[in-house]
């Protein structure tokens, strides 16, 4: 048997048993090669499917971002900053400076300090002609409390430019001012005060429109007046000032009731005509006053500052 078998190795014939081992190997050496390729084919996917979902996320965040940039056709009201009237022009309430203009400068008659304020109030608004909101901007005002979003339509007539809109404003303020002087004058002489020589200057910085008008006609009468009406109380208010002496209505009194509780106010004079609006609206320590009339308001300014306040109507469901 060994003759036999070294003569097979001579002839250069292999073995079962050789020749099982060498294709053993080489199966090995191929597996190992298909692995290794497997696994390079892998992590080349997983790389791939992260660069495409990171830049997905990264594409979606700047389109997102792009999207709240865009101008909309909706106008957001919030509430504005308040004016003290008897204070000085431009600065919040309860600050001084040594340069500071009052918001009513009177020459011509004798003038007394008022101890309280007198706050007239605004609304904010973005998205006037030709500044149109953003979306980003519209986002939040219909998600806060503090803020309302309309169609631009049901505040600008649609040919209006950002220049009349601005040009319109200020008109409705100084006609507001004239109103008020002359209301405040014929109410003084109604109380036997002469106010004939009397020069009243009023300011209202950058804020336009016409509703500051009943709160520089009690401010007009109080800077005059020997009493002190206020007697240290923050009363504010709104309304126009009308020529017969009526409170006219004004716009957006829920965003100006909470801009007053915010700045201070304990009471708010709200016009007669605006009081459905108001009413169920009223934030929690501030107490409404309905008026109809400039003597009414007046009156009520009076009792408040004498404590004497109870018994003021509230604004109801019916006005």
């Amino acid at each position: 048997m060994n003759d036999m078998a070294q003569m097979h190795r001579d002839k250069g014939e292999i073995s079962p048993e050789a020749s099982t081992a060498g294709l053993n190997t080489g199966q090995t050496k191929i597996i190992s090669t298909q692995n290794e390729h497997s696994l390079r084919s892998t992590n080349v996917f997983v790389r791939t499917y992260r660069w495409f979902t990171a830049s997905a996320w990264r594409v979606f965040a700047l389109v997102c971002v792009v999207c709240l940039a865009l101008p909309t056709g909706f106008t957001i009201e919030m509430p504005g900053p308040t004016q003290n009237v008897l204070g000085n022009l431009g600065q919040q309430v309860g600050a001084s400076g040594k340069n500071a203009v009052a918001a009513i400068q009177v020459t011509g008659v004798k003038t007394h300090k008022e101890s309280g304020k007198l706050l007239f109030t605004t609304v904010n608004v973005e998205g006037i002609p030709e500044q149109p909101s953003l979306v980003a901007e519209n986002v939040w005002g219909w998600v806060s409390p503090h803020a309302v979003v309309y169609p631009s339509e049901v505040f600008f007539p649609a040919e209006q430019t950002g220049g009349e809109y601005e040009a319109e404003q200020k008109k409705q303020m100084s006609s507001a001012q004239s109103s008020a002087v002359l209301q405040a004058k014929k109410f003084l002489s109604e109380k036997g005060i002469d106010a004939s020589a009397a020069r009243f200057t009023l300011g209202a910085g950058d804020v336009g429109g016409p509703s500051a008008g009943l709160m520089f006609t009690l401010g007009a009468i109080t800077r005059v007046t020997p009493e002190d009406e206020t007697n240290g109380v923050t009363i504010a208010g709104t309304g126009t000032m009308e020529k017969d002496g009526k409170v006219g209505p004004i716009g957006g009194v829920r965003l100006k009731l909470l801009g007053a509780r915010r700045d201070g106010a304990k009471w708010f004079l709200v016009p007669a005509s605006d009081c459905a609006e108001a009413y169920g609206h009223i934030p929690e320590g501030i107490r409404d006053v309905r008026v109809s009339t400039l003597s009414e308001a007046y009156d009520a300014v009076v009792a408040i500052g004498q404590g004497k306040a109870t018994s003021l109507p509230h604004c109801t469901a019916r006005g």
